[in-house]
């Protein structure tokens, strides 16, 4: 238009900012919702933090247990929470809750003697996550974080592929159909100006102008706006969404 044209509409300008704006308020939104999610989360950890009574010089001190390192001396009582892999050096009547591990539903004793190679059949090792159910037990530590074998599995279910969601299939497939059929019509309209004898250049900007015209500039911000409400709407009855992917699908479900 610039090199055809003295007086150049500022019409496309001003479509261009708008879609530029449109993008930008989209992805603020999201930005938003999942930051405001991700820090009362982290808020969540920091309230409560696991504590462990270590033995360092010669003296007991209460620490956070991501603060322990291997080597550590520990000391568990009934009621405490394994603050890491353990091996236990000695015990009384110790008895822990392995079924957040093994699934067994009994207490489990725990003492010094190995008693056998499997790692979660051992008597003599007291694992992170557990709680003791009863007695006492002086620990050195073996694993502490992700090394641990509840940090294994959280991160083999981290590692997990995520499928794609209902509604992400749906709005996919519409996609397709809208892309075929813009297609489809500029490339028409392309080949209908070249009969009709127009200028190569004007059969181009029919054929984009067409494409662009069916391009569904608003459904990225009508999608993410509707979610971000049904978030806030769950928020206010004390339900947090900490991804806005989850609310997709709340359609199905009959209790949280």
């Amino acid at each position: 238009q610039a090199s055809q044209m003295e007086d150049v509409p500022g019409d496309n300008l001003y479509l261009g900012i708008v879609l530029t704006g449109v993008v930008v308020v989209t992805g603020c939104f999201s930005y938003y919702q999942e930051a405001k999610s991700s820090r009362i989360m982290d808020s969540f950890k920091n309230m409560v933090p696991q504590y462990g009574l270590v033995v360092r010089n010669g003296q007991k001190k209460d620490i956070k247990a991501a603060e322990m390192v291997v080597g550590d001396i520990v000391e568990v009582k009934f009621g405490d929470r394994v603050p890491a892999d353990i091996r236990l050096i000695s015990g009384h009547g110790f008895k822990v809750d392995n079924s957040s591990l093994t699934g067994e539903s009994e207490p489990c004793s725990r003492t010094p003697e190995f008693t056998h190679e499997n790692p979660l059949e051992t008597k003599n090792l007291a694992f992170f996550s557990t709680n003791a159910v009863e007695g006492t037990c002086r620990g050195v530590v073996i694993r502490t974080g992700d090394k641990t074998v509840m940090g294994r599995i959280a991160n083999l279910a981290s590692g997990l592929e995520v499928g794609e969601t209902p509604i992400a299939k749906e709005i996919a497939h519409f996609i397709h159909i809208i892309t075929g059929v813009a297609v489809f019509l500029g490339v028409s309209f392309f080949i209908i100006a070249f009969i009709l004898g127009y200028f190569w250049l004007d059969a181009v900007i029919f054929l984009i102008g067409i494409i662009v015209a069916n391009v569904p500039e608003g459904l990225l911000a009508t999608v993410t706006v509707c979610l971000t409400l049904t978030a806030k709407r769950m928020a206010k009855k004390n339900c947090l969404v900490k991804n806005l992917e989850a609310v997709e699908t709340l359609g199905s479900t009959s209790t949280i």
